[in-house]
């Protein structure tokens, strides 16, 4: 008989997926179906498993894909098959998520769950844009109540005039809709027109918008604005202070799409966020593995005969030392070797499985380390380079022109995934910079985006983080703008802040001269 699984209710946080709980984000990466709705930060989807199975059940006020009831079937039918399922909800599960519901229903099936708190809007948005939700003297409490809960009649709720009463500060989810509806009852439950009140858009995420006012002119100025769902409305003295963060980093109100593998594209989002800057997961790659295939058996069974081991990309090293284990050997098989390395990041990985790079050339691209190497080697050396099916073949061309033995034996492939649902017109996504890893991956975006790829990049810059990066993209018709000067993470990063920093420069000024005139 099949265990039953167990369904943990975790709460996404109010946007930023940098403020997900430690707790939630250990459950998604440890989960094998994930539920969600679309108030929940689509990167955290790429934190799950490759074999996760995702479902979207697209709630947002006014636009429900799947009916409750639906999604509480959904639930108990994935535990029943015994999955660990993340029922993944904006914001916390029990500040109007109906996680209330979904737990009555699990009850009544008898399948475990689990509730881990996320951080509500009510409370994230507002310090956003700088508003407490309390402040000594001003705001001695604060209340959160729906926004788009109407009576059959189109009216507000009955218990709205007490609430309206209440002092400090009155905090209305997903009401935009019904602003005109939520002034006019606190005018008649006695709240001055003068009373400060703000609307916030997208809260803790890029495109926050805060249009400030008082009960008096708040909704012509959202109107004016153009501010849209979802947004958060709050009303009192509160309102009217502003203690936004006066740090600016680097790359603060940047948007850059991402593509490569999993592992690149993690480590160039903490990258960038480090920076300010915020990440959209673009295209994902993939790694298939020949790690354990006739011809690198045949290497590893050879190993005691090599020399050098020539390590192109830090996919490489994963894949090499994960197969030795796997086809039976450990590290005193390459005890013997020396190993040299395109780059710090590969060097820096090799460094994990207990062995420095002997040599590792200081411009990380393959025609420096294959020139550096053929300085370093001589006839009595025998190399082996297990790498890419795509890895480049300058490397092979300048060994060739030695009397050098090597082995070019393909490891691993990197296979283009699809791209991300409803990233395909990056530019509709207001991104300012595209970033390419590996000429895989601009293989990849033009395989999956098809004729519509080179006008997807219109409008926005492209950066490559190497020349052969950049040829790629060439044979498809489209130039690079950025290529980092230094081939890592760091150089693309680098590339980046310059040229933002540059651009945001160049916007001050004419903005200053506009204002001149």
């Amino acid at each position: 008989m099949k265990e039953t699984g167990v369904v943990y209710l975790v709460g996404a946080g109010p946007g930023d997926p940098g403020l997900i709980t430690e707790k939630g984000l250990s459950r998604l990466k440890h989960c094998d179906a994930v539920v969600y709705d679309s108030l929940a930060s689509d990167r955290l989807l790429w934190e799950v498993p490759a074999d996760c199975e995702k479902i979207y059940v697209g709630k947002r006020a006014g636009s429900h894909s799947m009916k409750q009831e639906e999604i509480n079937r959904l639930l108990v039918e994935l535990a029943g098959k015994g999955y660990s399922v993340v029922r993944l909800k904006g914001g916390d599960p029990f500040v109007f998520g109906r996680g209330g519901e979904e737990i009555l229903a699990l009850q009544e099936a008898g399948i475990p769950y689990e509730v881990v708190s996320g951080v509500t809007s009510a409370v994230a948005a507002l310090a956003s844009a700088g508003i407490p939700v309390t402040h000594r003297a001003l705001s001695r409490s604060f209340h959160v109540m729906t926004g788009h809960t109407l009576s059959g009649d189109g009216t507000l709720p009955s218990d709205f005039n007490a609430f309206a009463r209440l002092s400090g500060t009155l905090v209305f989810l997903m009401g935009l809709g019904n602003l005109s509806l939520i002034v006019k009852g606190l005018r008649k439950e006695g709240k001055s027109g003068e009373t400060p009140a703000a609307v916030i858009e997208s809260g803790t995420l890029p495109g926050q918008r805060i249009v400030r006012g008082t009960l008096a002119d708040i909704k012509e100025k959202v109107l004016e604005s153009g501010i849209k769902s979802p947004a958060v409305i709050v009303v009192g003295e509160a309102a009217a202070l502003d203690f936004s963060s006066t740090r600016k980093a680097p790359l603060e109100g940047c948007r850059i799409g991402m593509t490569g593998t999993p592992s690149f594209t993690g480590k160039l989002h903490k990258e960038l966020t480090l920076l300010g800057a915020a990440t959209e997961y673009l295209l994902s790659l993939s790694v298939k593995s020949y790690k354990t295939g006739d011809r690198m058996r045949e290497a590893y069974k050879n190993l005691s005969g090599y020399t050098w081991i020539v390590f192109t990309s830090a996919n490489a090293v994963r894949e090499f030392f994960s197969g030795l284990m796997e086809c039976g050997y450990d590290s005193r098989a390459v005890g013997h070797v020396k190993f040299a390395s395109v780059g710090n990041g590969t060097a820096r990985e090799l460094l994990r499985y207990g062995f420095r790079a002997d040599y590792t050339p200081e411009t990380y691209q393959v025609r420096d380390l294959a020139v550096g190497l053929k300085k370093l080697i001589s006839g009595k050396d025998r190399i082996l380079i297990p790498r890419s099916s795509r890895g480049s073949r300058e490397l092979n061309q300048i060994l060739e022109e030695t009397d050098v033995f090597f082995d070019d034996v393909v490891l691993y492939d990197v296979v283009s995934g699809s791209l991300d649902s409803g990233k395909e017109n990056v530019a509709a996504k207001d991104l300012d910079y595209v970033t390419f890893a590996s000429a895989s991956g601009v293989e990849g975006f033009f395989e999956a985006g098809g004729r519509q790829a080179k006008e997807w990049l219109d409008g926005v810059k492209v950066v490559c983080i190497g020349d052969i990066t950049a040829e790629a993209l060439i044979k498809h018709g489209r130039k690079a703008d950025l290529v980092a000067e230094v081939y890592s993470i760091p150089g693309v990063a680098e590339a980046i802040c310059r040229d933002w920093q540059s651009s945001t420069m160049d916007k001050s000024m004419k903005g200053k001269i506009q204002n001149e005139v």
